[in-house]
């Protein structure tokens, strides 16, 4: 019996050791390096930048180069009116062509410019997209680790509940023994018992379950679980509408990221209406061709010929018609910029909504919290004084069972008004910018 108790004390504390706490700190960290979306936003954002990093070349000037070697061999009999024949078969000649060209656009309607400009702005919006997912992602870190905590807070609150009803087994039990109370009272305690067993199992489910989708928001295995959350939910009570509205007016992610797209859909009409003006370009190239021949065809012809040609000039190209293509195009992305600013708007006002829904939340969940704090107690108080009068036999199972449900459902607001208070804390804190510094 002793080795089997050393054996089991053995495995408690190795499991009690494997339990390590994880931190909403340490939780957020592991979010920022391995979730999904954030490393998919940084990708984008590298493309952008990608892009932007060779933005400049636009005005630099394309140049070109060609290169051609080409063997001939000439095999050629004539005959002519005079009875004369001639026969060249056997000629071999070799042809050598280069060529460099240079072309450099002076002026397209200053399209250059407004492409160079998108580019950077494209880098921005890139820029503000994985904010924006790494504020949503910490938000959902927030919100999924502690609501790991309030499961744990309600096993907490089952286990007590457990511990009162197995008191009301034993005493049930004991009337019913010595003749004072009826077997139902055993019964019903009984029951009661374990649908609250049958309730701890099922409760020590959902924190598995919790586990998993905080992992799968960390990016890491789902089924790894074996570790422990914080026991309480720290809270800020002191957060006001004032200073959330006009910081979230200006710092909301959301709504700078919709302030950006505007911003490239103008820029993009700029480029379109870049189109409408004639584009003028400096173009030069310089040409060289070899001709080497074993034997010339005819006395005209020479068996090496060598040219080099240095040319430049400009050039313009000026739009004429093109099916009202361009036209078409600038309507579109006025079209385009029309849209943008429409949900800019538009999201400014659900910014500004959900600030408000969520601080009128924050307010009665903060009210509720000090309401149901106050009720816990006086249910605690209520279960004491129950169990000793059904202890006494001065009042009947039903009413101590109402006691204790009154308990249970106390302990269940306050676990969830306290989760509440936080949801709506970091929905505020999401709304304004400020989760993420």
């Amino acid at each position: 019996m002793k080795r089997t108790l050393l054996y089991f004390s053995l495995l408690l504390g190795t499991a009690v050791h494997a339990q390590q706490v994880l931190t909403p700190e340490q939780a957020i960290d592991l979010a920022l390096k391995n979730n999904y979306d954030i490393r998919l936003a940084k990708n984008d954002a590298a493309i952008t930048a990608n892009d932007y990093a060779y933005a400049n070349l636009a005005f630099a000037p394309r140049v070109n180069g060609t290169a051609n070697k080409v063997w001939n061999a000439t095999r050629t009999k004539q005959e002519f009116a005079n009875g004369s024949k001639r026969d060249t078969s056997g000629i071999h000649s070799t042809t050598l062509s280069a060529n460099v060209s240079l072309a450099w656009t002076l002026f397209d309607g200053l399209k250059m410019f407004a492409t160079r400009q998108k580019l950077e702005s494209l880098r921005d919006l890139g820029e503000l997209a994985v904010k924006d997912q790494v504020i949503n992602t910490v938000a959902n870190i927030i919100a999924g680790y502690y609501n790991v905590v309030q499961q744990k807070q309600q096993l907490r609150n089952l286990s007590e509940q457990l511990s009162i009803s197995e008191e009301r087994v034993k005493l049930s039990d004991a009337k019913f023994q010595t003749g004072l109370g009826p077997k139902t009272d055993w019964l019903q305690s009984k029951v009661d018992y374990n649908a609250l067993k049958a309730s701890y199992l099922r409760q020590q489910t959902l924190i598995e379950q919790s586990k998993a989708s905080l992992n799968q928001l960390m990016a890491v295995d789902a089924g790894n679980t074996q570790y422990d959350v914080m026991d309480t939910i720290p809270l800020n009570m002191e957060l006001s509408y004032g200073g959330l509205r006009q910081e979230a007016l200006q710092k909301n992610t959301g709504l700078m990221v919709a302030q950006q797209n505007l911003r490239v859909s103008q820029l993009q009409l700029k480029e379109s209406k870049g189109d409408y003006f004639p584009v003028i370009n400096f173009n030069s190239a310089y040409n060289y061709s070899r001709v080497n021949s074993n034997a010339a065809t005819n006395s005209f012809s020479p068996i090496y010929n060598q040219n080099g040609v240095i040319s430049y000039g400009f050039s313009a190209t000026i739009p004429i018609f093109n099916g009202l293509n361009v036209k078409r195009q600038v309507n579109a992305a006025k079209l385009n910029v029309g849209y943008q600013q429409l949900t800019l708007e538009n999201t400014r006002t659900l910014v500004d909504l959900s600030l408000t829904t969520a601080f009128k939340d924050y307010e009665y969940y903060k009210t509720a919290l000090t309401l149901e704090d106050e009720n816990l107690g006086l249910a605690r108080e209520n279960v004491m004084v129950a169990m000793e009068r059904f202890r006494q036999g001065v009042s009947t199972v039903i009413e101590m069972k109402e006691a204790q449900q009154s308990l249970e459902d106390a302990y269940n607001r306050l676990i969830n008004a306290r989760y509440n208070v936080k949801l709506a804390e970091t929905q505020l804190l999401r709304l304004n910018g400020a989760l993420v510094k």
